[in-house]
This record gives structure tokens, sequence and C-alpha cells, in this order.
């Protein structure tokens, strides 16, 4: 454990202006996905709210898909996503994509919450309470690691390319990077696991 732990920490040493930035950007997608709900037209708020409705009808009847699966879909989704944002990190024209992918992360937080809120009052808060910010506490600090290792690594790789060209070996900063990811991976697996087995619970309690 405190390999790993001295791994993280020089991580974040090395990148705390990378880490700024990612926040910031992470940030200001939660904000910008909450004001798009304002400014979504009357009809669209109400055909979403429709369907929504008609998900939590159906939940509180217990007609949901079962643990295993619910599992399986959202651990692969988000491996899925961290995966995606590791290969772009292994090319340099990868970078804008990275941060493009974290922004929206932030965007669909803001746009679950602020709807949520914005559509079903104190009930909406509740719910996003217990079927959104949970999972987001480990989930958005997780996607946060691999976005900032993921432009780090690329712009080392600018930098041995096209700026200093140096023979620096590059295997040891992949195998860092790599195992990096992976450990968020585990990260990734304990929020699946609250959103199919915790999570239904409790939507179903506040619905």
């Amino acid at each position: 454990m405190d390999p790993l732990k001295k791994m993280l920490q020089s991580h974040i040493n090395e990148n705390r202006s990378i880490y700024t930035f990612t926040i910031v950007l992470l940030v200001m997608g939660v904000i910008f996905g909450a004001v798009i709900v304002n400014s979504l037209p009357p009809q669209e708020k109400q055909d979403l709210y429709l369907y929504l409705s008609k998900f939590f009808d159906e939940m509180s009847k217990g007609k949901f898909a079962s643990q295993q699966a619910m599992f399986a879909q959202s651990y692969s989704h988000y491996m899925k996503y961290a995966g995606f944002m590791w290969v772009l990190g292994l090319s340099v024209v990868g970078l804008p994509v990275i941060l493009i992918l974290l922004f929206l992360k932030g965007v669909v937080v803001g746009f679950t919450v602020g709807f949520l809120v914005n559509q079903m009052g104190w009930h909406g808060f509740m719910l996003a309470l217990v079927s959104v910010l949970p999972q987001n506490f480990v989930l958005i600090p997780a996607f946060i690691v691999v976005s900032t290792a993921a432009v780090a690594f690329s712009l080392k790789l600018i930098r041995r390319q096209f700026v200093q060209k140096t023979s620096m070996p590059i295997l040891p900063l992949f195998m860092r990077y790599s195992l990096l990811v992976v450990t968020v991976g585990a990260f990734l697996c304990v929020v699946s696991l609250f959103e199919a087995y915790v999570s239904p619970v409790l939507m179903k309690v506040i619905i």
C-alpha cells in the first residue's frame, strides 16, 4: 500500500498545475450543465420529466434490471470511459479530446442534478442526494486523476517529440501511467457496486 500511496503523492506533486486546470474545467462543466436546464424549451422539459416519471414509477413497482446486470453495465461504461481517456493519453492529438470528455462529464452531473431540482424541487434534491451525488464523490475525483494522468503523459510525449527531443525512456512513464489508471479502475468497481446494490434501494425509499 505504501508504494501505491507514494506513487499517488508523487503524481499529484508533479502535476499540481494540471490538477488545478482539470478541476476548474470540470466545475465549469457542472455549472454549464445546470445552466442548460434553465435554457431548455418547456416542451423538452416536459418530455424529459414524463420519461423520468415513468422510470420512477417502474422502479417503485420493482421493475428494474437485476443487480448483477446493473453492476456489469455500470462498470463496463466507466471502464470504457477511463480506458478511452488512457488511449487518448498515448497520443499527441488526443489531448484536447481528454479535456472535452472531462468537461462533458461535468455537464452531465450538473444537468442531472439541476433537472431533478428544477422539476421536482425538494424531492428532486433528495433523489439527487441518494442517486447522483454519493457515487460522484468517488467518480469525479477518479476521472480527474485519469484525465490529469492522460494529459500529463500526452504533454511528456509532446515535449519528447517536438520540444526537447530527448531520448528519455518512455517505458517507465508508460508503466506508471497505466498502473495509475488500473488503480482508479478498482475505485470505479466500488462505485459500480454502490450504483447496483445500494442506490436503487435508497431511490426506492425516496420515491
